[in-house]
């Protein structure tokens, strides 16, 4: 007894990974794209989470700026984070017992390793922290 085959499907597996192939591989770069973002805004909300309570535990203004810049490229380094450009700015306005501190970390993330997708050579990523100072501690 012979089986009829349909000969006319011959060759369509090699089609169908010629063209799911590429797909596929455009769907992964696009995931590993989304990864790194949001992994590197989960960071650099660390930084600026770190950078604020810092400054708030400094005993001046000078104190407080001085040490920023070192805590959030310390933060975003251990996070394994490497921003083409990184700005701290730290708002001291209301820097004094019961007060607060504002610490704002910018960072650009590079993507320019991802290529075939259409994306920017890098994202900027910017968060903000406040931190409380504490009622009974002398600051200067």
């Amino acid at each position: 007894m012979k089986v009829a085959r349909n000969r006319g499907e011959r060759g369509s597996a090699t089609t169908e990974l010629v063209l799911i192939t590429p797909v596929l591989i455009v769907v992964l770069l696009f995931v590993v794209a989304l990864g790194r973002i949001a992994s590197s805004r989960s960071e650099v909300e660390s930084a600026a989470r770190d950078v604020a309570r810092e400054a708030a535990n400094a005993r001046s203004v000078t104190e407080a700026v001085a040490g920023s810049d070192t805590a959030a490229r310390g933060d975003l380094h251990e996070g394994g984070v490497t921003c083409r450009a990184l700005a701290v700015v730290l708002d001291t306005t209301d820097f004094r017992a019961g007060g607060t501190v504002t610490a704002t970390v910018s960072c650009s993330v590079a993507l320019q390793d991802l290529v075939g997708l259409g994306l920017p050579a890098s994202r900027t990523i910017t968060a903000r922290f406040t931190a409380p100072i504490d009622v009974y501690r002398a600051v200067s």
